[in-house]
């Protein structure tokens, strides 16, 4: 007897498809329309006034390829590059890519051992950084260079690696599938694992965004992208610094939040485009001051990293009258997958809460948790993606991208939704157990293994809690081992010294016993219904 086929509901970008240039390496992707805009602004660093074109960029960038070959940087090493948002950054990664290196990005808020983590794991040969941060990463191995004035004669200047000599340069033969770079994610549960994302991967975040007829994230060379956002991730890597590298537009890079200074910036340099997450659009929105400041050139706000509610765009728009505002819904590990395409060159209307329709050149399907089964529209269920830009897995851990990427291609996201007769994405909730803070990601796992490591404590579990300002805290129920009287300051103080601040426990909750099921998963949503 034949079995009957299960019907599969596949759902699409209201956007057609595009060619995408997926066989070209990353540099030769991004500089392929270079002769159109050469004189133009690329980097503008607003802390220092300084800017390069996109002809002194591209010429930089070769130039620090010929740096890393001259250290010994060779196809397939690792550079990590642990900056704040800086010109450097850019020249770093690109240099990187020239020479067929990979780049490993990490936060320089990180602690010692947060650094010493990803740096085992990803065995870097070269660490760029600032000289504030040089202890953090003498003993990782690697050598050091930081952008501003060397701390000892044995540290290198990358000043010095960006005036090498460009025709040192010796070509390096690179594929589609060859790894560019290996930013650190959680994933969907566990401890920071390293994605690879390969010179395809990157090429086909980037062109699905801006490129073709009617781009998705309409860009032109006229534009002046507002970079506050971290480029150590990947919405701020991929959706600023290398698609305003594709077309030609600037980029105003602010090393740090702070809110006056950053409506001082947008009034100053007319920014156009003002990628941001939900914490930043409500600090201008309840911001007094912002009534003070010209914000007519902004045409456009993106939100991702969180969802935007409906009242917070009201209050936005409001502050911001001549702008779009849409959302889009991504993840490390498979770029964007869903925009709003307000932001496209012939806009399209969007319901409050929808973070747009499938991104172009993938394909969207929602699963049943349980039997996996696709599910059709207005049916909740688990998000999966399939396309060029899914990562091609987890460095060195093959067990968890099989977890994540089944024999079929989909990458599994652990986020819960639904698409709507309209082919509208709808996030609900999600299985995944990140916490998310002001856009960045925090593994529930990892602040666990530190609070049970205490001998004070015999369980532990950490959940997120509701935050106006930051969408998310991490909050830790916790068990004392018999005897002990550790306080709540106690174990926050702990946890604060071994982690970067956004990861700091906001309370603690004594309980008898941390809720499991019979497999001995943590019952989050049971800690959850507790606040």
């Amino acid at each position: 007897m034949e079995l009957k086929k299960e019907k599969e509901y596949i759902f699409r970008s209201k956007l057609p498809d595009i060619n995408i240039p997926t066989h070209l390496p990353l540099h030769t992707y991004c500089f392929q329309n270079l002769s159109s805009h050469r004189a133009r602004p690329y980097l503008i660093n607003a802390a220092t006034a300084q800017a390069f074109t996109h002809a002194e960029f591209e010429l930089t960038s070769r130039r620090v390829a010929a740096g890393l070959h001259t250290l010994g940087i060779r196809k397939s090493d690792v550079v990590m590059v642990l900056l704040h948002n800086s010109p450097e950054f850019a020249f770093a990664f690109l240099g990187a890519s020239f020479v067929g290196a990979i780049s490993t990005t990490a936060n320089p808020l990180y602690t010692a051992s947060e650094i010493a983590l990803q740096a085992r794991i990803s065995r870097p040969k070269l660490i760029v950084t600032h000289a504030c941060h040089v202890e953090k990463v003498r003993h990782c191995g690697a050598k050091i260079a930081t952008i501003d004035l060397p701390p000892s004669p044995e540290i290198l200047d990358f000043a010095e690696i960006m005036r090498s000599d460009e025709n040192l340069l010796l070509p390096v033969e690179i594929h589609a599938e060859d790894t560019a770079a290996l930013p650190f994610s959680s994933g969907t549960t566990g401890l920071p694992k390293g994605v690879m994302l390969s010179h395809k991967n990157l090429v086909a975040c980037v062109s699905q965004q801006v490129d073709g007829e009617n781009p998705a994230v309409h860009t032109d060379r006229e534009d002046r992208m507002l970079c506050l956002l971290p480029m150590f991730h990947v919405y701020s890597m991929i959706s600023v610094m290398l698609c305003c590298l594709r077309v030609g537009a600037a980029v105003v890079i602010m090393p740090r939040f702070e809110i006056n200074e950053l409506m001082e910036l947008i009034e100053k340099y007319r920014v156009t485009i003002a990628p941001f997450v939900p914490p930043i659009l409500l600090a201008i929105a309840k911001s007094p001051a912002a009534a003070k400041f010209d914000f007519s050139s902004v045409r456009r706000v993106l939100s991702g990293a969180a969802p935007t509610d409906r009242d917070l765009e009201l209050a936005l728009k409001a502050k911001l009258p001549n702008a779009v505002i849409a959302q889009g819904y991504g993840m490390t590990e498979a770029g964007v997958l869903s925009i709003s395409l307000g932001f496209a060159k012939r806009p399209f209307k969007f319901k409050a809460g929808s973070c747009g329709t499938v991104i172009r050149n993938a394909r969207m399907k929602i699963i049943d948790p349980s039997t996996t089964a696709s599910l059709p529209r207005n049916q909740m269920g688990e998000i999966c993606i399939k396309g060029d830009a899914v990562m091609k897995g987890y460095y060195n851990d093959p067990e968890a991208t099989r977890r994540t990427i089944d024999e079929q291609g989909w990458l599994h996201t652990g986020d819960l939704g639904y698409i709507d007769d309209d082919d509208e994405v709808f996030i609900v909730d999600r299985l995944k157990e990140l916490i998310k803070y002001k856009g960045f990601h925090i593994a529930p796992a990892e602040l666990e293994a530190l609070l049970v490591a205490h001998p004070s404590i015999s369980e532990a579990a950490v959940v997120p809690m509701a935050d106006e300002a930051a969408g998310e805290v991490p909050v830790a129920f916790v068990v004392r081992a018999n005897g002990a009287c550790i306080s709540e300051l106690e174990i926050k103080t702990y946890i604060a010294n071994q982690v970067a601040p956004y990861k700091r426990i906001n309370r603690v909750f004594f309980t008898d016993a941390i809720p499991k099921a019979s497999t001995g998963k943590i019952l989050r949503r049971d800690l959850r219904a507790r606040l």
